[in-house]
C-alpha cells in the first residue's frame, strides 16, 4: 500500500474509533473493528473507491454490525454481564462532543440504553444523533431505505427517551461538587445525608469488584445508599483483593464524574456518577480489569489533581 492511501486512512481513524466505540460500547472491540478497517482498505480497489470516508465509514460500521449480532456478542450481552468500558476525560475515542446530543451519546448512561436496541437501531441512532448523518447517507451506509432509516431512527428516539429521566444538563463543577459531597458521605458512614443526595428514583450497577458473573443492580435510595456505605467502608479484605490502600481520585470519565481508586500508579476501580438537579441519578462501579485497559493507559499519560483521599 502506497503512503497516500496509508494517510488518508490514517486521518479517518479517529472518527472511525469514535463511532465504533460508539457502536460496541468497548475500546478493545473498537480497536480491533478499525484495524479489520484498515486490512479491508489495504485490500480494496481503491481506484473505484469514490470517496474513500464514506467507503471506510460503512465497512467499519458494518464490521461492528457484524460483532454485534455474532452469537459471542449476544450471550455475553444476555447474560446480564456487560456494562461500557470507560474512557478518561481527553481520551480521542470519545469523538465529538460540541453538541449535547454528541455529549450524551458516548455517556455511560446511554450506552448503556443503547444495549436495548436492535444492532441496526443502534448504528442509526449513533449516525444520526453523534455524526449528523442524513437519512439518505445512513442509508447508503446500512443498505436500506432511507424510510427504514427514518423509521429506524423514530423507534430509537422513543426508546432512549422512554429510559431517560433526563433533567438540565450538569455542569462540570457543579456535578463535581456533589460527587465530592457524596464520597464524604460515603466515606464517613453519614447515611441520612448520603439518601440526600440520591434522586428518587436512583439506580446502580456493579460488576461486584470484577467477581460477579452478572451484574448487580440496586434500587431505592435506601439500598442504594446501603451498597454504597459498604463498597466504600476501607476493610482490609478489600485492601488485600485491591493490591494496597488506593487513593482516590474524582476525574471525568465519559463526560461525568467517576471516583477512581489508584494504586502505585494502577486504576483498580472506577465509580461513575450521572448528576441531575444537584443529586446522584445513578453509579456504575467498574473493577473487572478487561473494562479498564484503555483507562489505565490514558492514566499514565494523564497528569492528574492531588486525590480527594490520599489512603483509602
Amino acid at each position: 500500500m502506497d503512503s497516500a492511501a496509508i494517510d488518508r486512512f490514517e486521518a479517518s481513524r479517529g472518527r472511525l474509533a469514535s463511532l465504533a466505540y460508539r457502536l460496541l460500547g468497548s475500546a478493545a472491540d473498537a480497536e480491533d473493528a478499525v484495524q479489520d478497517t484498515f486490512l479491508r482498505w489495504q485490500a480494496a480497489d481503491r481506484e473505484r473507491v469514490e470517496v474513500p470516508e464514506a467507503w471506510l465509514t460503512r465497512v467499519a460500521t458494518n464490521l461492528c454490525l457484524d460483532r454485534l449480532r455474532s452469537a459471542q456478542a449476544r450471550h455475553e450481552r444476555a447474560a446480564g454481564a456487560w456494562l461500557p468500558e470507560p474512557l478518561l476525560e481527553g481520551d480521542p475515542m470519545l469523538g465529538p462532543a460540541d453538541t449535547f446530543e454528541q455529549r450524551e451519546s458516548v455517556s455511560l448512561a446511554v450506552l448503556t440504553l443503547l444495549e436495548r436496541l436492535s444492532p441496526v437501531e443502534r448504528a442509526v441512532y449513533v449516525l444520526r444523533e453523534a455524526f449528523s448523518y442524513s437519512h439518505a447517507e445512513i442509508a447508503g451506509i446500512l443498505g436500506i431505505t432511507v424510510s427504514a432509516s427514518q423509521q429506524h431512527a423514530h423507534r430509537a428516539g422513543i426508546r432512549v427517551a422512554a429510559e431517560r429521566r433526563r433533567g438540565a444538563e450538569a455542569d462540570p463543577a457543579s456535578a463535581r461538587r456533589v460527587v465530592e459531597e457524596f464520597l464524604v458521605a460515603a466515606t464517613s458512614g453519614r447515611t441520612e445525608r448520603l439518601v440526600a443526595l440520591l434522586t428518587d428514583d436512583v439506580t446502580a450497577l456493579s460488576d461486584g469488584a470484577g467477581l460477579a458473573r452478572r451484574l448487580l443492580r440496586y434500587t431505592t435510595r435506601e439500598r442504594v445508599a446501603s451498597y454504597v456505605r459498604a463498597g466504600f467502608r476501607p476493610t482490609p479484605a478489600k485492601r488485600r483483593l485491591a493490591g494496597g490502600s488506593p487513593a482516590l481520585h474524582i476525574e471525568s470519565v465519559n463526560g461525568s464524574p467517576a471516583v477512581l481508586a489508584v494504586i502505585d500508579g494502577r486504576i483498580v476501580g472506577a465509580v461513575a456518577f450521572e448528576v441531575r438537579d444537584g443529586k446522584v441519578a445513578s453509579l456504575r462501579g467498574i473493577a473487572a480489569a478487561h473494562r479498564l485497559g484503555r483507562l489505565n493507559r490514558a492514566w499514565r499519560q494523564h497528569e492528574p489533581d492531588a486525590p480527594v483521599i490520599d489512603a483509602w
